[in-house]
């Protein structure tokens, strides 16, 4: 198994070596050529989904990207991959990928100062730590997506098929485990 990480800007290290310390190979996909390599699954890191997003077109991996995830490709984005997925954004007339069945909020917590720490409960697996930093919430559902966890009454975790978002940053802290549900995601998927 290979997990292709978007390494455009953002915490993708941080992604790589939460994979790598579970035994699982990662390729960085930072140009359009890069999106022929093997891979058995995405990761969209955090960052600036306004930046991440400009990259992607400009780039021109962005239209590839949506069909490979529209085809069944395992995705899993955290806080700004959460935006790029989404269909909709509340406070924002820009889309990313739009793939998911979500509506979120940017900046739902406020700036850099609203960062904070948080233990949360997500289904299927437990408390466990939340690190959210300039992060989204998710303010809306529908279709297939389920919610996973919540945080002060708002939704901060979802899934949708192949399709997995957090809010918070969970490659920040030293728990593997929603990295391990994305890796079973991925096995479930091939």
């Amino acid at each position: 198994m290979v997990i292709g990480v978007l390494c455009l800007q953002g915490a993708f290290y941080e992604h790589r070596k939460m994979f790598n310390s579970l035994g699982i190979s990662t390729v960085e996909l930072r140009k359009a050529s890069d999106l022929d390599k093997p891979f058995d699954g995405l990761v969209i890191p955090g960052g600036e989904s306004t930046v991440m997003g400009k990259l992607l077109n400009e780039l021109g991996m962005a239209e590839r990207l949506k069909g490979m995830i529209q085809g069944g490709l395992p995705v899993y984005g955290t806080c700004a991959g959460l935006i790029l997925l989404a269909k909709k954004i509340t406070n924002d007339s820009r889309k990313g990928l739009a793939t998911m069945d979500i509506s979120a909020e940017r900046n739902a917590y406020g700036r850099q100062l609203g960062s904070f720490a948080t233990d949360t409960r997500f289904k299927g697996i437990g408390t466990i730590p939340a690190v959210f930093i300039r992060a989204p919430y998710i303010t809306e559902v529908w279709g297939d997506t389920e919610v996973l966890a919540e945080a002060d009454g708002k939704i901060v975790a979802a899934r949708e098929n192949n399709q997995l978002v957090t809010a918070f940053h969970p490659e920040l802290t030293d728990d593997l485990r929603i990295h391990e549900y994305f890796i079973n995601m991925v096995k479930h998927h091939t």
